[in-house]
């Protein structure tokens, strides 16, 4: 994105907004980024796309906020707060990424974090075909970021969902095809690895963001918090190595920390109050 109209003041809060779905369960979605970005020492607001009947078992429905709604949302926010950062979750079909994309380009904040969320944990795909083009010809050429792990990164690309590193390290052009400024492309479903290995994708070069993987079922929101962590440590000033840097350390110790937690019968949140005050224990 282009650096915005109203840039940083040393005195200011840093800003971030998460354009998302609400989870009534707390445990992802617009729920778990506000956790994220507060805990990461931000100031987070919020525009909700969508309202799910969730809980740690899975969604059990989804109702897409009308896009009128999701529009006034956007403006009141842009209107009057210094959104520095944007981190965009779940859209939940063409016209709303569409209305999205319209106000991040009215806007311009400085910085557009995208975790395509588009494909559910049991492979079933949560977007139409048609809003999947929509979000790479509108949404994605307007990111500095986006964050799709590998069953996303293969609905994006056409390619085969990633078995091993290598096969991660092939479908490295594809994403670089798709515009945006850079792609994070997580490696956190080949579970059989020992650590958990993250590919910062650039146009001309490529890091490795590197974790000892947790043995831990309580991974819900996992997605969410990473790219709202990235967005919020974005705003504070970070680079965006950095941000990434940082933000991967947060989200391992989240998941190392979730099984203190005792929320749900399913698949718990990851804990993101570990540190400092405000710590759930």
């Amino acid at each position: 994105m282009n650096t915005s109209s109203n840039p940083i003041s040393s005195k200011s809060t840093p800003i971030v907004l998460t354009i998302a779905g609400s989870d009534s369960g707390g445990g992802a979605g617009i729920q778990a980024d506000i956790k994220a970005i507060s805990a990461t020492g931000s100031y987070a607001c919020s525009v909700i796309t969508a309202i799910t009947a969730q809980n740690t078992r899975g969604v059990s429905a989804i109702f897409p906020i009308p896009i009128e709604h999701v529009a006034y949302q956007l403006d009141a926010v842009f209107s009057d707060l210094n959104v520095v950062a944007v981190k965009v979750g779940m859209l939940a079909d063409a016209n709303i990424i569409k209305v999205v994309a319209e106000k991040i380009r009215h806007y311009r904040p400085q910085y557009l974090v995208v975790d395509p969320v588009m494909v559910a944990t049991s492979g079933d795909l949560l977007l139409k075909q048609e809003a999947i083009s929509t979000l790479k010809s509108e949404l994605l050429p307007l990111a500095n970021i986006i964050t799709p792990n590998l069953p996303e990164g293969s609905a994006l690309t056409g390619a085969e969902v990633p078995q091993t590193e290598q096969e991660m390290s092939e479908m490295i052009a594809d994403l670089r095809a798709l515009g945006a400024g850079s792609v994070l492309l997580k490696g956190g479903h080949l579970e059989s690895d020992e650590n958990s290995n993250d590919l910062l994708i650039f146009e001309d070069h490529v890091e490795t963001f590197s974790a000892k993987r947790t043995q831990t079922k309580n991974t819900h929101g996992t997605g969410c918090t990473l790219s709202s962590a990235i967005a919020s440590y974005l705003a504070q000033g970070n680079e965006l190595s950095q941000a990434v840097a940082l933000a991967k350390h947060y989200i391992s110790e989240a998941i190392s920390h979730a099984d203190e937690l005792e929320v749900g019968q399913g698949h718990g949140p990851v804990n993101h109050f570990y540190q400092g005050h405000g710590a759930v224990r």
